[in-house]
């Protein structure tokens, strides 16, 4: 009876694993095609397309997974399937990924239906895999993930050109003798002099492009001796629809902010993912692998990796969590860890008063931020439900406020305080705190750059379809670079569902004095003028902020980028200083 029994849980555990499997595969079938489909959009100039092809993809994941749970209900039925043939499902799993080409992504697709189906007392490595199992060293890709040129046999500007040549690009370029040409002065005004050739000197240039908004990013670098010099290049379209090379950036941290989290995610053909993400640590160090992933427009994998990462902080850590610095929301519960460069933010249980959202429109607004072009001002965000941090490492005050504003929130798991819904957003000061710094510093300087960068993130954002909604100073920050960020999202709207209005003149003067306006307000009115109220109360913030942008107070800013976005028109946005740029250096 008992090998009856065994028979039959063997048969059970391998249908699941062929199910699980046949799922992911089809997941990244899909999500292979219409990232490969990138290559045409860009030769068309479909801009629109690329669009909707980014918002599209995003859901690809969750639908794979949705249609497995369906088919492993419809076969198991509501008995649901117990745990030692779980076990041995996953066992059986791991033997089909022995040569897979994505067993890192597939591992994590286990894990998104099984934690769907069973309760989170089961999320530990007997059953999913907190941990890998499969290693994705030396996974091999056919064709190899990177090509390689060798200068010392082509000669170097022929073998530079060679690398563009072999994307084979259906569009001809304008002049890629004369880009080569600026590509390698450049080159020398970057390095000072050439070094000296070494025998193994060669060009590694990852074999897809890396496709977004309106470019195609050549990605590589050069090997000469013991020296590795990494590159990135973006093509772009001229006004007759010809190809140029823009610019060749060479430092690390203008790589590493082409791929920020706070731009789109790139379409990339790989059949090898680790590969690429191994070979982009190479150029990049100190970006995290779960970023990398996560900007490959993978994830889920993103946030696999992030929170294995986070566990073994908190192992190797002993600092506690504490409430965000800055002022509370009215929102979100915002808490961070001092020794981990993030923020963790909780949808309140009751909101303040003068806000008119309810959750469900909260988590709309946070998923539209992932369906769209972000221009590099808009933080991205990890979203995770049920996570489990381990109670001790909560301080005191913490765990008072999590009670007080969001208990509905919290479950207890033994050692574990569980949030049951949990964004995780790469940490910044808050604007506010460092115009406040810079003031008490007597620092102008800070101060004028800090405000037209933000005017500058609200342009863009409003370029890309996005009106922030509440404009304090409070929801913007600064990144590590000076950059000015969005990253409070429970009161954006698309720009195209606003009405920007001019307060009309009072009927009588005395009317202005009133504490009611006499103008009526329907839901989706702005009126831009009233925003230097809240805004420019401090002297040097009113004057950095009129001299830069005077004109965001003006109605008809808004209404003309308004007809820009109707009109179908999609901006250019260089994630790279202008002066950067070819047309800026040698024409």
């Amino acid at each position: 009876m008992k090998s009856v029994e065994l028979e039959f849980r063997q048969q059970a555990a391998h249908r699941i694993a062929r199910e699980m499997i046949e799922g992911f595969n089809k997941h990244y079938r899909l999500f292979r095609e219409c990232s490969a489909a990138a290559k045409a959009r860009f030769e068309c100039a479909d801009w629109q397309g690329v669009q909707i092809a980014v918002r599209d993809r995003i859901q690809f994941y969750d639908d794979r997974v949705e249609e497995t749970i369906g088919r492993l209900k419809h076969d198991f039925g509501t008995s649901g399937i117990d745990d030692e043939t779980w076990q041995m499902a996953k066992l059986y799993f791991i033997g089909l990924l022995v040569n897979h080409k994505q067993p890192e992504l597939a591992e994590t697709f286990f894990n998104s239906v099984f934690c769907q189906v069973m309760h989170r007392t089961y999320f530990h490595n007997d059953f999913i895999f907190v941990r890998p199992a499969i290693s994705i060293e030396y996974i091999e890709a056919s064709p190899p993930s990177y090509r390689s040129y060798y200068p010392n046999d082509a000669g170097f500007r022929a073998s530079v050109r060679q690398i563009f040549v072999d994307f084979g690009w259906n569009r001809p370029f304008c002049d890629l003798d004369r880009d080569v040409a600026w590509i390698v002065s450049a080159i020398q005004a970057h390095l000072g002099e050439w070094p000296q050739r070494e025998v193994n000197l060669q060009i590694q240039v990852l074999s897809s492009a890396f496709y977004r908004n309106k470019g195609a990013y050549v990605i590589g670098k050069a090997i000469n001796g013991n020296i590795e010099y990494p590159f990135a290049i973006p093509v772009l379209h001229d006004d007759h629809g010809c190809l140029y090379l823009d610019t060749v950036l060479l430092d690390p941290g203008l790589i590493s902010i082409l791929f920020s989290l706070s731009r789109a995610y790139f379409m990339v053909d790989m059949e090898v993912p680790s590969a690429y993400v191994q070979f982009l640590r190479s150029i990049m160090p100190a970006k995290p692998r779960s970023e990398l992933y996560t900007m490959l427009g993978l994830g889920k994998q993103g946030k696999t990796m992030f929170f294995r990462d986070l566990r073994q902080h908190l192992h190797h850590s002993k600092d506690q969590f504490i409430v965000a610095p800055g002022i509370r929301g009215l929102v979100m519960m915002v808490f961070t860890l001092p020794s981990y460069p993030y923020v963790f933010k909780i949808i309140k249980d009751v909101f303040g008063a003068s806000k008119e959202v309810d959750h469900a429109t909260v988590k709309r607004k946070y998923q539209l931020v992932r369906q769209v072009d972000r221009v590099g001002r808009m933080a991205d965000t990890l979203e995770f439900s049920y996570a489990a941090l381990p109670k001790d490492r909560f301080s005191a005050e913490l765990l008072r406020e999590l009670l007080e504003q969001v208990p509905s929130q919290l479950e207890e798991d033994g050692d574990d305080l569980v949030i049951k819904h949990l964004y995780i957003e790469r940490r910044m000061e808050p604007l506010n705190l460092y115009l406040g710094r810079a003031e008490v510093a007597g620092r102008g300087d800070l101060i004028e750059s800090a405000v037209k960068e933000y005017g500058n993130a609200i342009r863009e954002l409003a370029i890309a379809n996005i009106f922030p909604g509440d404009m304090l100073w409070k929801n913007f920050g600064v990144t590590r670079y000076g950059r000015v960020v969005f990253y409070d999202y429970d009161e954006i709207e698309y720009m195209t569902d606003c009405n920007f209005r001019r307060i009309p003149p009072a009927p009588h003067p005395d009317m202005e004095m009133a504490s009611e306006p006499w103008y009526s307000a329907a839901r989706n009115d702005v009126f831009p003028e009233e925003f230097a109220t809240f805004l420019l109360v401090s002297p040097a913030i009113r004057k950095a902020f009129m001299q830069h942008h005077a004109d965001l107070l003006d109605a008809d800013f808004w209404r003309s980028a308004q007809n820009d976005i109707r009109g179908g028109m999609v901006k250019d946005f260089f994630p790279y200083p202008e002066s950067q740029r070819f047309c800026a250096r040698f024409s």
